[in-house]
């Protein structure tokens, strides 16, 4: 995706079109569009000056925010409902929210929720390593020059 067109550029550009050229003459002079030409106009009107906005960043997190109670309480009393158990009770109410957006709220907000207790995952493993007569080293062949590389 380009960039946005630098302020001084817009200065000038807007500079020409208000000493009388019409956009299409200025956007062909300074190689822009004359839509862009409108658009600066406009946001000039607007704000005060042509600036351009910020460009990326995170649009959308504030509509699932806006609902932060909704989703803690259907994480349940214990928090710890998955991401689809929570979605499913969010229907529910009538909100409807993508997994991602789930998942990204929980980050956002540091929630992590314990796997299940009763299956011992979220414990460290029983046998890390098996016990020392149980693990056979490997053979060794009775000459050195085998482990030359041909």
């Amino acid at each position: 995706m380009a960039g946005s067109l630098s302020y001084d550029l817009r200065k000038r550009v807007l500079l020409a079109v208000s000493e009388g050229l019409s956009h299409r003459q200025a956007g062909a002079r300074f190689a822009v569009s004359a839509s862009s030409i409108s658009r600066w106009q406009a946001r000039e009107r607007e704000q005060g000056d042509a600036r351009p906005r910020a460009m990326g960043g995170d649009q959308k997190s504030h509509h699932v925010d806006a609902h932060k109670e909704a989703i803690l309480e259907a994480l349940g009393p214990e928090r710890d409902r998955t991401i689809e158990e929570v979605r499913a009770a969010l229907r529910e109410q009538g909100l409807i929210f993508g997994f991602g957006a789930i998942q990204r709220f929980f980050k956002r907000h540091a929630i992590t929720r314990k796997k299940d207790r009763a299956r011992h995952r979220a414990e460290p493993p029983r046998h890390p390593e098996a016990p020392r007569g149980m693990v056979r080293e490997p053979a060794r062949s009775g000459s050195r020059t085998s482990d030359l590389h041909r």
